[in-house]
């Protein structure tokens, strides 16, 4: 069995090497994924400016639950609809360093419902 250690330190190499590719600008943010055990958050970040203009999460006081795939499509539905009324339309997508499956897959869904195009 693999240490959750390693298992980590594993996703932050992995990490690593995509951001070395992927940076937010201005006109094509970068919206990134954190996946805890229980929960999920995106943020849309301009890279340039190092500022986060739009964020969700499923700490948010209307998540019963965070830890699962119908929670992860409603927080990439809430950060989408909350990147549109700012005027985003358009990001890149950062998956974290973790697999593009499951709760990361049903985020990146949710965000396109929105109305985000990546």
């Amino acid at each position: 069995m693999v240490s959750k250690k390693n298992k980590n330190a594993a996703r932050l190499k992995r990490h690593i090497r995509v951001r070395a590719k992927i940076s937010g600008t201005a006109e094509r943010p970068r919206l990134a994924v954190y996946r805890s055990e229980n929960n999920i958050s995106a943020q849309i970040i301009d890279d340039v400016k190092g500022i986060t203009l739009v964020s969700a999460s499923s700490y948010e006081k209307e998540f019963e639950t965070g830890g699962n795939k119908e929670s992860a499509r409603r927080v990439g539905k809430l950060v989408a609809e909350r990147a549109v009324e700012k005027g985003i339309t358009e990001v890149v997508f950062d998956r974290g360093g973790y697999l593009y499956h499951g709760r990361v897959s049903e985020l990146a869904e949710g965000a396109r419902e929105g109305g985000l195009k990546f």
